[in-house]
């Protein structure tokens, strides 16, 4: 069998949602089958660690495709008369993008729908090249993989697409998240917050993550405590901050909110494994990645009680309504102050986490490769 791989966003160090997906799945599933032969489309140079073993072939086509009008012509202009061409037996997408008109059979791996529900949070140009086009792969499509149950049924509620055609593949935890010893927290609250204890939010800094009412809702929790904690954003800027920058202006925040921007995976595992919570309150998630590495990590969760994250975080969690800061601010109360209820989290937690694994990502996603082919 062959299969040709989208695997554009496999960028050495620089690896976020969807390309930890692709590594993490591809890896396995590449080892697994070897009288598979796989071809990865890379857009740039690539590094030979994505070169998982010797029946992967790595091609690159031009252009670079991160910009709506590249991405019509590396998918439709570079990557589809490729595809004519070796006429495989499947082109897999892992970021859900397919090429329309290719004769082969394709299954993308749409994570979310964050673009119809809430057009502002993308660029106008590329929400437009969205919601035109990913209609259109969705019915391409010979199957569709998603993440959780939640992107499930929005794509069945707004594509149309029948239920049987969709498998739910979920995300796993990265091996380098683990729990801390005491000393090991000490240390890094010592090179990131003063020395302070923290709530940490893990992630990039993209407009549904919903920072700027998190960090008021922690303005609000200073006030109410009138505790020392800080407020750790672990992530890279992604655009439209400005809301963020007001929320910290606006509440005299700047010596309380720590920006650590793009972290190495190692010091990633150690800010989130020494927070004293992780406070991810999204208003809209596919999955939400950053639950499952705090179960990993053994840290309590505050969470959003909206789209898949009810789902992934179960019971162990205190789930808040992202658009309310006072229910935000009371849960953070809540677990600085009943140390009971942070063990309790932790301890529903490591049950939690049992269900997601990379293993089984990969495993799922295979069945899913199967059944497009067959």
């Amino acid at each position: 069998m062959q299969i040709v791989v989208n695997t554009r966003l496999l960028l050495s160090n620089r690896l976020e949602g969807i390309g930890w997906f692709t590594y993490q799945t591809l890896k396995r599933i590449t080892a697994a089958h070897p009288e598979c032969h796989f071809v990865f489309l890379f857009d740039r140079a690539y590094s030979e660690e994505f070169v998982f073993s010797d029946n992967v072939t790595p091609m690159i086509l031009s252009p670079k495709a991160r910009h709506p009008v590249l991405y019509y012509i590396w998918f439709q202009h570079s990557v589809k008369p490729l595809l004519n061409r070796m006429n495989p037996d499947l082109f897999l997408s892992p970021d859900g993008f397919l090429c329309l008109g290719a004769t082969c059979k394709q299954l993308p791996v749409i994570h979310d729908l964050n673009f119809i529900h809430h057009p502002k949070d993308v660029k106008w140009m590329t929400g437009k090249y969205y919601n035109h086009y990913f209609p259109k792969f969705a019915k391409t499509a010979s199957r569709i993989a998603t993440v959780s149950e939640y992107s499930k049924a929005d794509i069945i509620k707004n594509y149309g697409i029948d239920a049987a055609k969709i498998d739910v593949v979920y995300n796993g935890i990265n091996s380098f998240f683990r729990p801390l010893s005491e000393e090991e927290k000490i240390t890094t609250r010592k090179k990131f917050s003063s020395s302070k204890n923290y709530f940490v939010n893990v992630g990039s800094l993209h407009p549904r993550k919903n920072i700027a009412s998190l960090i008021r809702a922690f303005a609000a929790f200073k006030k109410e405590t009138g505790s020392d904690m800080k407020l750790l954003l672990a992530g890279p800027h992604f655009w439209g901050v400005k809301d963020i920058y007001s929320a910290i202006d606006e509440n005299n925040l700047k010596e309380d909110i720590v920006f650590t921007g793009r972290l190495a995976d190692e010091d990633l595992a150690s800010v989130l494994g020494a927070a004293t919570a992780l406070t991810f309150v999204p208003y809209y998630e596919g999955f939400g990645i950053p639950l499952v590495e705090a179960m990993e990590a053994r840290v309590p969760i505050i969470t959003s009680n909206v789209t898949s994250l009810p789902e992934v975080a179960g019971n162990a969690a205190l789930l808040v309504d992202p658009f309310n800061t006072d229910e935000i601010k009371n849960a953070m109360v809540k677990l600085y102050r009943d140390e009971k209820l942070r063990t309790d989290l932790i301890q529903k937690g490591l049950i939690q986490k049992e269900k997601f694994s990379w293993d089984k990502s990969a495993d799922l996603l295979w069945k899913s490769i199967e059944k497009a082919v067959r």
